[in-house]
């Protein structure tokens, strides 16, 4: 049985497209279809169907991925098994998949103190917007804005990212902060490569979509059009106002994102996982201890 094949069933099932699950699997996308064909074959089913807005599994497709999937996970187990029994004599660097506001902003920063206490650890940085797969080792640790979903994967509750809406003093003028209308400025916001996040709801709740002027997956893309004088931009306290950007008052209150710290079962107890695991923690904890200082204005 091709168990690529089959575990190739549940990445089009998530992706609904083709192309997609190829550059998830890092292959073209005629390698993807070959392999679908050939199970295809082997089953006697129809397992895909190929339309021109992706690709959707049949029904029968569906009860096969579903029943190959226990197979999948147990063959994973015993590979990352292995693997992390290697890893601890190996020099293999962990991935840590984030975004690219906490890969940049709050760990490329942070480095010194984790090199300092674990001088042999390597680690890759991986800043990523799309989720990616614990359990087939697409990263050993991984922060999302989204508490996910399996038995065999373990979050942690990092906190909670304030947001708030920020402009530059050159965008504002004479004007007060406190009094603007918000539908009469230009928005700049994030798009929804990260799914659909909480602050675009607001937006939408606010009736502000007419006033959006720029959206983007970049933090650092809003934080640097804020501070040209572009607009008012919806951004993390803490990288507003070490800019300098001005906080405006908002018609409703902002939600922040909680943002979680997701690693697997099977490497959770290996040194350098619980090394980098804890280092991540006491970032975030060194984030919200200053955004509240900011905030509050003390020191």
């Amino acid at each position: 049985m091709d168990l690529e094949g089959l575990a190739l069933l549940g990445l089009i099932e998530q992706e609904r497209n083709l192309s997609l699950a190829a550059r998830r699997l890092n292959v073209a996308v005629s390698t993807v279809s070959r392999r679908v064909d050939a199970l295809e074959v082997s089953l006697g089913l129809r397992l895909v169907d190929r339309r021109s807005d992706g690709a959707r599994l049949t029904p029968e497709g569906r009860r096969i991925a579903a029943l190959a999937q226990p197979i999948i996970d147990q063959a994973a187990a015993l590979r990352r098994t292995a693997e992390g029994l290697a890893a601890e004599v190996s020099e293999r660097p962990l991935i840590v998949s984030a975004t690219e506001f906490v890969v940049s902003d709050l760990l490329a920063p942070a480095l010194p103190a984790l090199f300092a206490s674990n001088p042999d650890l390597k680690v890759v940085l991986r800043s990523q917007a799309e989720i990616v797969s614990l359990a087939h080792r697409e990263a050993d640790l991984a922060i999302r804005m989204s508490r996910p979903e399996g038995d065999s994967l373990l979050a942690r509750r990092l906190g909670d990212i304030a947001l708030g809406c920020f402009a530059h003093p050159l965008y504002l003028g004479d004007r007060d902060p406190m009094t603007l209308n918000f539908a009469a400025e230009r928005l700049l916001i994030y798009d929804d490569s990260y799914g659909r996040m909480q602050e675009l709801d607001w937006v939408a709740a606010a009736g502000l979509d007419r006033s959006v002027a720029m959206r983007t997956s970049s933090t650092r893309g809003l934080l640097t059009a804020a501070m040209s004088g572009a607009g008012v931009a919806i951004l993390p306290v803490l990288h507003a106002r070490r800019e300098g950007l001005v906080e405006i008052s908002t018609p409703f209150v902002l939600p922040a994102r909680t943002a979680w710290l997701i690693t697997h079962r099977d490497i959770r107890r290996l040194p350098a996982v619980r090394a980098v695991h804890r280092w991540i923690i006491e970032v975030f904890q060194a984030m919200l201890k200053e955004t509240a200082a900011l905030r509050s204005g003390t020191p």
